[in-house]
């Protein structure tokens, strides 16, 4: 039993797939920074490396968010647009006060638990696949910031010294965005892996049904996943804002691919019930250095598309194939019991 009286999850061949693929990325990375590296030597130039941690920091806390509801057998694709309204919300703020960076964070991450919960609500009381609300979620909300933009765009000599501080400062030299991100991925890890509420997210991946069965409540905890990934992509927003310093309505467009591709190709499980926040960083870190790697190497940006492509094609189709073999075994295993 585990320390919040929950019976700890046996390892299947999937969470082995999972957990060699993870690895896999972390070999990945070594590769295409080697490789690069040697074509390029300024690669590995402080600044590089600094561009490279502050684009995954952003991307990162998308996918701990997301990771959180795929987790649970469903899927957010409004993250990029909530990402959006949350940069120019803030941004048009501190156009006209000079709010405090803590305020800032906090307004756009209430401007994604809204988005959130309305997509929480949706897929839990309208009983409407969370892949078609947040399709729909993504243009709407996406439209409604280009309504209120109205075509303008918030520069960065419009927003006060303070919060573009906050983009570039370090400590102990490291971005703080670099350090927040990770705070955030080690909090939502801790989360669950160790506490009822996290485990329980899992039970419902692997079979909503057994969870109802069980007592867990499926429909707040789905509503909670849904405000999670909406929290922490308005969190992003505000990071976005401070990172780039100009924000218009197209901000965090395409942004949606990515989230996906981090999270599956870091091994959290299309399917649920599978996977970790750390797997999707590192896949977050993985697809940030191949762009960087592509523009050093002068390889056309159209082909980090293509590769991200495939690399969810691939992910959902090892998935995909390890599940179908674990439930053959189960089948035949309890086959052999009834003999």
């Amino acid at each position: 039993m585990t320390a919040v009286g929950l019976p700890a999850p046996r390892r299947s061949s999937l969470d082995v797939v999972l957990k060699v693929r993870e690895l896999g990325i972390v070999l990945a990375l070594a590769l295409l920074v080697a490789v690069t590296a040697i074509s390029n030597p300024r690669f590995l130039s402080g600044q590089s490396i600094r561009d490279i941690l502050l684009n995954t920091a952003i991307l990162a806390v998308l996918a701990v968010g997301q990771a959180v509801v795929v987790i649970t057998r469903n899927i957010d694709l409004s993250v990029g647009s909530v990402l959006g309204l949350s940069a120019f919300t803030v941004g048009t703020l501190l156009q006209h006060n000079s709010l405090p960076v803590l305020l800032a964070l906090l307004v756009g991450a209430a401007v994604g638990v809204v988005c959130g919960g309305l997509n929480g609500v949706l897929v839990r009381y309208g009983n409407v696949p969370a892949l078609v609300v947040t399709l729909g979620t993504l243009y709407v909300v996406r439209g409604v910031t280009y309504f209120w933009a109205g075509g303008s765009q918030i520069n960065a000599d419009e927003l006060p010294a303070s919060f573009l501080n906050f983009g570039n400062a370090r400590l102990l030299g490291i971005p703080y965005l670099v350090l927040l991100a990770l705070l955030i991925l080690v909090v939502t890890g801790v989360v669950l892996r160790s506490y009822r509420m996290g485990r329980e997210l899992y039970a419902m991946g692997s079979s909503p049904h057994a969870a109802r069965l069980a007592g867990i409540p499926v429909g707040r905890r789905t509503v909670g996943a849904f405000v999670v990934s909406g929290g922490l992509a308005g969190l992003a927003g505000v990071l976005f804002a401070a990172r780039f310093g100009t924000v218009d309505a197209a901000a965090g467009t395409g942004y949606e691919l990515n989230v996906v591709a981090a999270v599956v190709v870091g091994g959290v499980a299309v399917f649920g019930g599978s996977g970790s926040v750390w797997g999707a960083a590192l896949g977050a870190l993985l697809l940030t250095t191949i762009g960087s790697a592509l523009a050093v190497l002068e390889i056309n940006q159209f082909w980090q598309q293509a590769i991200v492509g495939g690399l969810i094609l691939l992910a959902i189709g090892s998935d995909r194939l390890v599940a179908a073999r674990v439930t053959a075994s189960l089948k035949k295993r309890g086959s052999h019991v009834r003999r």
